[in-house]
């Protein structure tokens, strides 16, 4: 079928901007990047039948350290039908450059590598919504991690959103790889559901953040 103009405010529409820009944060944020939406500029759906429902649409994002650098990007986004197990596929086109975060992340990486013990902290932001400044690079590790959830785990009927770091470790490897496993909530905007997830995220300057393991927790515990 042809696809369909949706109005701004959509609520399909955002739902489905959120599992691209979860999909782009995963793929292109780290400790010194974190993308968000600014603005859903267009959106058209598309029915595709014994398929699913595509989304397509125009997006411009912000970079959370730097409010002014902004980009637009292209989504399509398809949920397969009557499939609660697979990840919508996800194609993102971003125009325009990113702010490098070259430096920032060397300096990160010689951070964590040279601590006498492994970081450990928790309730990330605090109560008060606040982020110590030496903990911004692993919120942001977190906010990168609970994108690739977000991407996998998305139904058209979902919108999930990171609360909170409740806890994070960092685990000391053979490899040049840095690990923190995480425990983050993630609030589920429909359902108003907040759910814990555990998440294991590897993370080195020159291949970004990789999830290497991540469940939901406390389902029938």
């Amino acid at each position: 079928s042809p696809a369909m103009e949706l109005p701004p405010g959509h609520l399909p529409a955002a739902r489905a901007a959120a599992v691209a820009v979860g999909y782009l944060r995963y793929l292109r944020g780290g400790p010194a990047r974190g993308l968000e939406l600014r603005e859903l500029r267009r959106a058209r759906r598309q029915d595709i039948d014994d398929v699913g429902h595509k989304y397509c649409l125009e997006l411009e994002l912000e970079d959370v350290l730097d409010k002014d650098s902004t980009v637009t990007c292209t989504a399509e986004v398809l949920y397969h039908l009557g499939s609660k197990s697979s990840a919508p596929d996800v194609q993102v086109t971003v125009q325009g450059e990113l702010r490098s975060t070259e430096e920032a992340d060397k300096e990160f990486y010689h951070r964590i590598r040279s601590l006498e013990k492994e970081l450990v902290a928790e309730n990330i932001p605090d109560s008060h919504g606040n982020v110590p400044p030496e903990l911004e690079p692993i919120h942001l590790l977190a906010w990168a991690a609970s994108g690739y959830i977000t991407w996998q785990n998305s139904t058209e009927n979902t919108k999930l959103h990171l609360a909170q770091v409740k806890h994070v470790r960092q685990v000391k490897r053979s490899d040049e790889d840095l690990q923190f496993d995480f425990v983050v909530l993630l609030h589920e905007m429909v359902s108003q559901e907040v759910l814990p997830w555990e998440v294991t995220v590897l993370w080195h300057p020159q291949h970004g953040a990789r999830v290497s393991q991540c469940h939901a927790v406390g389902a029938g515990r």
